[in-house]
């Protein structure tokens, strides 16, 4: 059975939910504790971390260097915002007209230009570095990603806590770190969803047992909730498994939840605002050609689950296996063509969407890739072939963007230098970012979670940026 079939809910994991031999388990105390004395007060109810797969190039998008020499500049020209004096990539109309929402970061850096062990430090905050060795893949013994982390510290079952979509994403043979639970153990895993533009989109675990229905399994819930006020069992297997069972009846016992996964109550105003693929592009076949088609439909159904209180989504730019914003060839054509204009219209009808219905005010975004690219084009650092075109892996300097939750609008926190290739004032590492985005959802960024030998270690281990809060 593979990972994700292992999540799904079948009618052997709803009949569990009357199991008092199964349920009668609550987390072991040492983990309540953890959690209980890492909560501060922060704005953010909720939290979008929008990833940009593959590492979208700083000076093509956020860090424009129209001045520069034209293998530094690129293409593209500057275009003007809705905030004087910030300018964005002209492949970016409408989400120009949201600028006045976010704090740019464009000093953030790190020396890590390899896809698996750079996601697993921008996911987690954590250096991937193990006993010398980079870690490129999921371990069990890995840091936990920061939707593990708030489901444990602030474990809230009636609703979702942490989802992913629409794949787990995917390079050189493993599925990238810092997208599953690490330690913590797999009852943190998120509920991968899989891709809401596809016709046959259907979330795991939306459908009940033909002679089940939701007001029984309310009750069988209830019951194993008394019986576990009574009993404690500190194995943590079983733990594990409570945990996921309450994932489970949360997400099919709450019609709020059930409706948000179904986009077609969305008026088709709104989907086609948003991006809808044409048919012939909804295909995983046909949509492999490293596009974003999909983008728009995944924003639109984020937008539906934080409305519906899913705490933490995590959102990839890309499916498995696109890494789509790894523009090693053809950069500028990917770019004009197959990347920016579902980008723009998608995340623009997102920004326009959240900002209209009220959600920014108590939801943190987060969009980040796991690097940026080289300052100069054609410039290799992960292969000895030149790339005429091209902009291979640069973490030295990138930008990332956060919006909402008491975050500054229109402000720009940092600099890089005349190249965009590294940073000339205040410099933000991955560390930091991961201790701004608990501080921001209420966890003490000095407080500790432990590990499954009962280990402390700091949630993070870098400083929140203050300048950037209001």
């Amino acid at each position: 059975m593979s990972h994700s079939e292992s999540r799904l809910l079948n009618r052997r994991n709803v009949m569990q939910i009357g199991s008092a031999g199964m349920f009668g388990v609550s987390l072991p105390n040492v983990l309540k504790a953890a959690a209980n004395n890492g909560l501060r007060k922060g704005a953010a109810k909720r939290c979008v971390l929008f990833f940009l797969d593959g590492g979208p190039g700083q000076q093509d998008m956020w860090d424009m260097k129209p001045d520069a020499p034209p293998e530094i500049r690129g293409e593209f020209y500057p275009i003007s915002t809705t905030v004087p004096g910030i300018q964005v990539c002209e492949g970016l109309p409408m989400v120009s007209q949201q600028m006045h929402h976010f704090t740019l970061i464009r000093s953030v850096t790190h020396d890590i230009n390899i896809h698996s062990a750079a996601t697993y430090y921008m996911l987690s905050g954590r250096r991937p570095v193990k006993n010398g060795n980079l870690i490129v893949k999921e371990l069990p013994d890995n840091f936990p990603p920061f939707g593990s982390v708030l489901s444990h510290v602030s474990p809230q079952h009636e609703v979702l806590d942490f989802v992913h979509m629409p794949e787990i994403i995917w390079d050189a043979g493993h599925d990238l770190p810092g997208q599953r639970s690490g330690f913590m153990g797999a009852a943190y895993d998120p509920l991968v969803l899989g891709d809401p533009s596809v016709e046959t989109f259907k979330p795991p675990g939306l459908s009940l047992p033909e002679d089940i229905d939701v007001a029984r399994l309310k009750g069988r819930n209830d019951l194993r909730k008394s019986i576990e006020g009574v009993r404690l069992d500190r194995d943590s297997v079983l733990a594990d498994l409570d945990v996921h069972k309450q994932k489970a009846y949360s997400l099919i016992s709450s019609s709020k939840t059930r409706e948000a996964f179904d986009l077609s109550k969305e008026p088709a105003k709104v989907r086609e605002r948003y991006g809808l693929p044409d048919r012939e592009d909804r295909s995983t076949g046909a949509r492999n050609f490293g596009g974003l088609p999909h983008l728009g439909q995944s924003l639109l159904l984020t937008r539906r689950l934080v409305e519906a209180g899913v705490r933490f989504v995590t959102l990839t730019a890309g499916r498995r296996r696109d890494s789509a914003w790894d523009g090693h060839l053809r950069h500028f054509p990917i770019l004009r063509k197959s990347l920016l204009p579902f980008f723009d219209r998608g995340f623009s009808a997102f920004m326009e969407d959240m900002s209209q219905r009220g959600l920014l005010e108590d939801t943190l975004l987060v969009m980040m890739g796991e690097f940026g690219r080289t300052p100069k084009i054609g410039q290799a650092t992960t292969s000895t072939i030149k790339m005429p075109g091209g902009r291979d892996h640069w973490g030295h300097c990138f930008t990332v963007l956060m919006a909402g939750a008491g975050v500054k609008g229109g402000n720009v926190y940092g600099s890089s230098d005349k190249y965009a290739g590294y940073p000339e004032t205040d410099p933000v590492t991955p560390e930091d970012i991961a201790a701004t985005i608990y501080y921001a959802l209420g966890i003490d960024p000095e407080s500790h979670i432990h590990d499954a030998l009962g280990r402390p270690h700091k949630v993070a281990l870098g400083k929140p940026v203050m300048d950037i809060f209001a």
